[in-house]
């Protein structure tokens, strides 16, 4: 009689000769194939000609050569004379509320439910642009982002995947505050519900956060660029208060990122542990340094300044707001091209919100003109923002498993990354959305 050491080996033989989907099931049968003329391997950094992706339902099942023949019964989307790409992400958008203004009032000047459903159209125009997944860092009124999120996955709405703040975690009257009103202005208490101002309130107010919703948290460090009456070079939090939101969070299994502009505050968020730096704009060599060693990712908006330049000019922005524009945007450009030239992980976020929601992808040539190639533009804001949001298991990326989220552009994305400015075509868990 066999030992049972020689049945566990034989019963091993026996499955090593089936077939591998007839051990771990086989994979979903495939009900929709999407013809591509060349496609964009953000993974490898290639690019692959005449490939069929196919689909069923939201995901990707499989990917084969076009030469291939395709059983009779499949739904056909027929982009071969297009160039495929994952869909692509922004990683610092604000969906919720008015588009940037003078009125630095504006804020307090709209409903809750207002905002939402500007934030509805918003997130439409925000999809149809080729942007599939965001997070929204942050709102002045809290949680309408949330609800936002919710009914978007629920398919009430159309909108991109979202990852959301909640509010902004600031201290009193900082960057994260409406200022500019005057000193016997009561402004609302949802608009600061993150307003902490030592370590114990971060704590407080991190868990608050969470506990309505956020799946992250987004500390101002620094002062802002376009928040009346505070400096961007000027800290706001100390390093300590900044790791006991990181270490609060961390509880629940959330990430910490960081509004930070200028070098110190930089400095003392990414020593906190802090996810990643949201605009960067000041930030020195030992920064770019420390960011390179911890592996923090930066999100540099370096679109934004010309924008603010521009139309802020033209619509009489308050001076304070144009002058700091001044200051921080040839600083961030540089900043980040050394960013780029060091290995620090780039991701692609934009600020929309201070300019129009749609108009993410114009972000895309300038980190090419700022020291990406076009491929690691491109990476940017798939794969590499897919990591940073560690979602790179569901999106980024045109693989097996991962979520239908398509973008088809029409000529050579390579040669001329403008084109993603307005993609041909967009599918979101593939669903043809335009």
């Amino acid at each position: 009689m066999p030992t049972s050491r020689t049945s566990c080996l034989r019963l091993l033989a026996l499955f090593a000769l089936l077939p591998f989907h007839t051990v771990l099931g086989a994979a979903p049968a495939a009900d929709t194939a999407v013809r591509t003329g060349t496609l964009i391997d953000v993974d490898a950094g290639r690019v692959l000609s005449q490939q069929v992706i196919l689909l069923a339902g939201d995901r990707i099942v499989a990917i084969q050569d076009a030469s291939v023949p395709l059983p009779a019964t499949l739904r056909v989307i027929d982009w071969s004379r297009y160039t495929v790409l994952p869909g692509l992400s922004d990683v610092h958008t604000h969906l919720i509320g008015d588009i940037q203004s003078a009125n630095v009032a504006a804020p307090l000047m709209s409903t809750g439910a207002r905002d939402a459903l500007i934030g509805a159209i918003h997130a439409e125009a925000t999809l149809k642009a080729g942007f599939t997944s965001v997070r929204d860092v942050g709102t002045y009124r809290a949680f309408v982002d949330v609800a936002l999120r919710e009914q978007i996955n629920t398919g009430l709405l159309r909108g991109p995947r979202m990852m959301v703040a909640g509010a902004y975690v600031t201290i009193s009257g900082g960057g994260g505050e409406v200022t500019g009103m005057a000193p016997d202005v009561i402004i609302p208490a949802d608009f600061r519900r993150g307003v902490a101002n030592n370590a114990d309130e971060v704590r407080a107010r991190v868990r608050e956060l969470i506990a309505g919703g956020a799946d992250f948290i987004k500390m101002i460090a620094t002062g802002a660029v376009l928040t009346m009456g505070t400096t961007p070079g000027a800290a706001e939090f100390s390093e300590k208060e900044i790791h006991a939101a990181v270490e609060e969070a961390q509880k629940y299994g959330k990430d910490v990122t960081a509004h930070a502009h200028g070098a110190d505050g930089i400095k003392a968020a990414v020593r906190a542990g802090v996810r990643s730096i949201e605009h960067g704009s000041l930030i020195d060599d030992e920064g770019i340094a420390l960011m390179k060693k911890r592996g923090t990712w930066l999100v540099a908006d370096i679109y934004n300044g010309d924008y603010i330049a521009e139309v802020g000019s033209a619509e009489h922005w308050p001076a304070e707001i144009l002058e700091k524009n001044r200051q921080t945007t040839d600083a961030q450009r540089e900043g980040f091209r050394k960013a780029v030239k060091a290995g620090v992980n780039i991701a692609f976020g934009t600020d929309a919100g201070v300019f129009p929601h749609g108009d993410n992808g114009k972000q895309l040539a300038y980190m090419v003109r700022y020291g990406q190639t076009p491929m690691q533009a491109i990476q940017s804001a798939t794969i590499s923002n897919a990591r940073l949001m560690r979602k790179d298991t569901d999106i980024g990326s045109i693989a097996v498993g991962k979520y239908a989220d398509l973008v088809a552009v029409d000529g050579d994305v390579l040669a001329n990354i403008r084109l993603l400015e307005r993609p041909s075509a967009v599918t979101k868990g593939g669903v043809l959305i335009q």
